[in-house]
């Protein structure tokens, strides 16, 4: 089977479908693996490390969508990837179609026989690919909810934690340097923003699969 890898393009992911390993699990059982030029560099993975793992680097997303018969990505296609969908070529990746009806019926149009990692599950009716990801983020909200109390981020300016003979709530810190964040407000996946102050003085956000980038 040819096997395609594309460079995800929604915005903030930079997460890829297959490392290096993945691809020479591949190679090694056959298959050819084909892989947009500089598709991992937002994993940390090269070019050269997936030809050494056995996979060919193309110049384009277009030149790989039309020769793999089967698509790994991470994230739903968006709009701007709907016009590689075709009929019979696999595409395994997160779907969430129950909140995306356009993508829903651009697949069925096309005949696409997509999978969707949220749905598989294994002999003991577990969510083996969902699972992981869940994990992840459960052990970043913590690291998140301290981060977006920073008045930086639009936070209250107090620390998560206490200091000793301080009330706590009462410590504020302001950081004077900026970061890339990842949250995301109630304007929904896609749109970067500041956490959301509630009216009752706690602080919101949302976050569209959370995970370590």
């Amino acid at each position: 089977m040819i096997v395609g890898l594309v460079k995800e393009i929604k915005n903030q992911e930079m997460q890829v479908g297959l490392t290096p390993s993945g691809v020479a699990a591949y190679a090694g059982a056959g298959h050819r693996v084909l892989i947009e030029t500089r598709a991992g560099e937002g994993s940390g993975f090269t070019d050269g490390e997936y030809q050494s793992a056995g996979g060919q680097i193309l110049p384009s997303a277009q030149d790989v969508w039309d020769a793999a018969q089967m698509i790994v990505k991470v994230k739903e296609p968006i709009k701007s990837e709907y016009k590689y969908l075709k009929e019979n070529q696999i595409v395994y990746t997160y779907l969430h179609l129950a909140a995306d009806r356009p993508l829903t019926d651009t697949l069925l149009k096309a005949k696409t026989q997509a999978f969707a990692y949220e749905t598989i599950t294994d002999a003991s009716g577990g969510l083996p690919c969902l699972a992981p990801m869940s994990i992840i983020a459960g052990r970043m909200a913590v690291a998140e909810g301290a981060k977006y109390l920073e008045t930086t981020f639009g936070g209250r300016g107090v620390l998560l934690a206490s200091v000793p003979g301080v009330e706590q709530g009462k410590v504020h810190h302001r950081r004077r340097h900026r970061r890339n964040g990842g949250l995301q407000n109630r304007r929904g996946p896609g749109h970067p923003g500041r956490a959301h102050i509630n009216y009752d003085g706690s602080v919101s956000g949302r976050v569209s699969d959370a995970k370590g980038e």
